[in-house]
This record gives C-alpha cells, structure tokens and sequence, in this order.
C-alpha cells in the first residue's frame, strides 16, 4: 500500500541497495541535490535487500533526518529483477526515476530526464555508450542481445539497465500485470509508449564492491528469458516440422533408390527416426505453449517480503 498521510510527490527516486554502506549517504545528498536544484516535491525511497554490512543503519539514520528519504528492508534477498521493480512499484510520484547506489548511474543527468519527461516522453532511459567488461563477458552480452532480438516477444535496448524516468501510467500500467519474476527492462518496450534514450559515459563505482559478477548475470539472463522469451517455447514445434518435412524427403529418396534396385534400407530407416522427432518436438512446443497459458494466468507471487519499511507507512 502506499503511504497517504501527505501529498504524492512530484518525482520519485528508487535506489535499489544491497552493501552499499560506503554510498548510501553519497547518493542521496547527490540526488537530493540534483531535484533542488529544480525545486520540485520529491521523495527518496531506498529498498534494501537485505544487506548484510551497515546500509540499512545508514539509511535509517538519513530517514530520521529526512522524512523526504525513505526506507524499505526487505526480509531476504530476493535478486536484481524483484526488489528494486517491488520499489518502483510502492513510490507515489508523477514520476518514477530508478537508479543505482554506486554512482554507475550518475545522478547529473536527473534534470535532463525530467526535462524529457515533460517534454512528453513517458519512458526516459539512460544508455550506456560504452560497457567496462572483460572479453568473454562482452562476447556474453553480444550473444545475449542478439539472442533477445530475435527470440524475446519485445526487442530489448541494448546497454539499457533501468536507469531512468517511468511516468505514473507507465508504472501503474506494469504494477497492474502481477509478473512474479519481471524483467523491467522488456516490460517497459511491452506497450508501445513514447520513449526517449539518452546516450551517457558509464563512470566507475564509486565505492565498494559490485554485487554482480558472471553468475548473477547469467541468472539475471536466465530469468529475462523466461519472462520475455514465450516465443522460444514453440521454437520445438518450427524444429518438428523441419524434421518432419525431411523425414518426407528422405522417404521420397529412398523411394527412388528403391526403384533403382539399389538398398534403400538406411534411408527409410533415417526417414522414420526424423519423423518421429518431429512428432515428438511438435508436442513438445505445444506442450510449451500450454505451460506459457498456464503461466499468463497464475501470476500471483509477492516480489519481496518486507521486513520493515520507514517513512512509507505500513504495509495491509
């Protein structure tokens, strides 16, 4: 539930934190600084999961000197997908803008996404120009978008994290769906609102140590394909039919061959074992499309826990 006791905000800001005590403090005072500076009403909300260093000590002091900065502390670690759109979710603003605790998504460009943002744009996304990664981590991201662009319901913006502005009807629009495990990021292209990207240089961590590496990456992937890639479970039915038209094949060849007085025996054999496959990949893909329906209608999972939440108000 949303808090009630005050006027919703213009803008809010949702900074997702997980052992972020070295910048917690950093990144609101930038960010506070930044909406000042445009004398707009704001609110501030962290939501941490479940860090296991001083953020939430940290947080909780700046919400005591600051009822505009707020706290949501999640009961456990439920990933990068769940917690920070769970804080997207539970802001009030005409205005939603995500953005990272470590300083990779720089707080200077604030003002340029509100100036988008009442321009018309109803979705601003920060781009990154270039990516700081290792060779094979690269040649993963390449594939990853690749394979998304062709196989994923929606093509997703490359070098797009999140870091941006979401207009009220655009977060009430995704909020309303109820996806257990959503990818944001192909959720935002989903419904054909106006977009604008806006092209930045990725600065370095400030502080402390990134919580990603290949692993949470490849889950992060894993879990977009799952929630975006529907189209890849009738890909066995496509790869079905193609083994069934050259089963046909081969039998007509063997048939030939027959009739030549030559032995036509493997052939017929290779006919029967392609055919076969694709009766099986045909079912399979179909049996993939129920479990997308089944899917599409049970989306009732909670993306987090809360274990506490300050400034908020309470949760029903």
């Amino acid at each position: 539930m949303r808090r009630t006791d005050r006027p919703a905000p213009e803008i809010s800001v949702v900074i997702p934190t997980r052992n972020e005590v070295e910048n917690a403090r950093a990144i609101a005072t930038a960010v506070i600084a930044e909406l000042e500076k445009l004398q707009v009403s704001f609110e501030l909300i962290f939501i941490d999961n479940a860090s296991t260093d001083g953020t939430v000590a940290v947080i909780k002091a700046m919400c005591q000197d600051d009822p505009r900065i707020n706290l949501i502390a999640n009961q456990n670690d439920f990933g990068q997908m769940r917690s920070p759109t769970y804080g997207i979710y539970q802001a009030r603003g005409a205005a939603v803008i995500n953005l990272c605790a470590d300083f990779q998504d720089p707080p200077a460009l604030i003002p340029e996404f509100i100036r988008s943002w009442r321009d018309g744009a109803m979705i601003v996304l920060g781009v990154r120009k270039t990516e700081r990664n290792g060779f094979m981590l690269g040649v993963f991201r390449h594939l990853a978008y690749s394979f998304s662009n062709r196989f994923f319901d929606h093509p997703v913006i490359p070098h797009a994290t999140g870091f941006g502005l979401y207009d009220r009807k655009v977060v009430d629009t995704l909020s309303a769906i109820d996806e257990p495990e959503p990818f944001f990021r192909g959720l935002l292209v989903e419904f054909g609102y106006p977009l604008t990207l806006i092209p930045y240089d990725r600065p370095g961590r400030a502080g402390g140590k990134s919580n990603n590496n290949f692993f949470t990456l490849l889950d992060f992937s894993m879990s977009a394909l799952a929630g975006m890639g529907k189209r890849l479970l009738r890909l066995p039915v496509y790869l079905g039919i193609l083994s069934g038209l050259l089963g046909l094949v081969l039998l007509l060849i063997g048939a030939v061959v027959l009739i030549s007085d030559h032995s036509a025996w493997p052939l017929f054999l290779w006919a029967i074992i392609e055919i076969n496959v694709g009766v099986v990949l045909i079912f399979l893909g179909l049996l993939g499309d129920q479990i997308r329906l089944i899917s599409e209608r049970t989306r009732r999972t909670p993306l987090v826990v809360e274990k506490e939440r300050i400034n908020l108000g309470q949760t029903q």
